[in-house]
């Protein structure tokens, strides 16, 4: 069964209902001057209440490995996710799972058509260092507006050389089941598409994006 994680998670509130609906991961955004972006301060106490099966991720772009390392201890975090130009060699020295994310570029036709050409050998670097690779958008962080999908074959082919792919961008309630249909990836990863607003999530949403995904609706 494909995994869940519910991304730009900023309270108590929204961790607990993430949880109640079956989430397998967290995300906590450390990335300063974006609408989601929380202290360790504020994550660690949320951590410190998650259930032994969940895992709590950090979000980070291209911050030096100390201060990744530093909040990965206040906050008790056990994934690192790695969003800006991080190099492989920059995500050697980490003792905890490594996930790299690649930036695609959105399909130029009807998803789950014929993907685009993909450089694939580009990534093999990262088969030293990164746990998984998490697919998203080129496109900048929204301000919450909903983000356009990747071509969700890409991530089937990756998926099919063995890698582990969490695939992200634009997914929805409504698009989850047919992305993890056609993708079949290692996980699926929401954030904007389960809010209510920037920075707060929807619970009737993140239900439903559970049960799509898991497809135990």
């Amino acid at each position: 069964m494909v995994r869940v994680k519910i991304c730009g998670i900023t309270s108590l509130e929204d961790a607990m209902t993430a949880v109640e609906a079956g989430a397998d991961a967290l995300g906590f955004i450390f990335v300063e001057k974006t609408p989601r972006f929380v202290t360790p301060e504020r994550v660690a106490p949320i951590v410190q209440k998650l259930p032994p099966f969940v895992t709590p991720v950090g979000v980070f772009w291209d911050h030096p490995a100390g201060h990744v390392k530093a909040v990965a201890e206040a906050c008790g975090l056990r994934a690192l996710q790695f969003h800006g130009d991080e190099r492989p060699e920059d995500l050697g020295g980490y003792t905890l799972p490594v996930i790299k994310t690649i930036k695609l570029a959105p399909p130029s036709g009807e998803l789950g058509g014929r993907p685009p050409w993909t450089p694939t050998v580009t990534f093999l670097p990262y088969r030293t260092c990164a746990a998984a690779l998490l697919l998203d958008s080129a496109a900048r962080w929204s301000e919450g507006e909903p983000r356009q999908p990747i071509e969700w074959t890409v991530a089937r082919e990756l998926g099919g050389q063995q890698w582990r792919i969490i695939l992200s961008a634009g997914l929805t309630p409504e698009n989850v089941g047919r992305a993890v249909a056609t993708a079949r990836p290692y996980a699926v990863d929401v954030n904007s598409g389960v809010e209510a607003e920037p920075g707060r999530k929807d619970p009737d949403k993140v239900w439903r994006f559970v049960a799509e995904a898991k497809g135990t609706r």
